[in-house]
């Protein structure tokens, strides 16, 4: 493995710094994932200041898994009904030809 590949990056979250291990070309993508995760731990966390943590980061996991879960539903009925629609076209478009 070269020295790029076990390149690291600092990211904060909830106040707390950590050392993560990423590939260069996934920096931003690490950079995004951390505010969005330290955006839901300071929601969760200005909720309930008694949650510790951990309980508060795994209150953000669940969250952001939810919706994750909810825009995969949403983008598999979509496929549906483009599908639907894409078959009415067809048939439409084959009661249409003159043979």
């Amino acid at each position: 493995m070269t020295d790029d590949a076990r390149r690291t990056a600092d990211i904060t979250l909830l106040g707390r710094s950590y050392v993560i291990a990423c590939p260069p070309d996934e920096q931003d993508q690490l950079d995004r994932a951390a505010r969005y995760l330290d955006r839901a731990m300071h929601g969760i966390h200005s909720q309930s200041k008694v949650l510790g943590t951990e309980k508060t980061a795994i209150m953000a996991a669940l969250n952001i898994t939810n919706e994750l879960l909810q825009l995969i539903d949403e983008r598999k009925a979509d496929e549906e009904n483009l599908n639907r629609l894409n078959e009415r076209l067809e048939r439409a478009l084959d009661a249409g030809k003159v043979d």
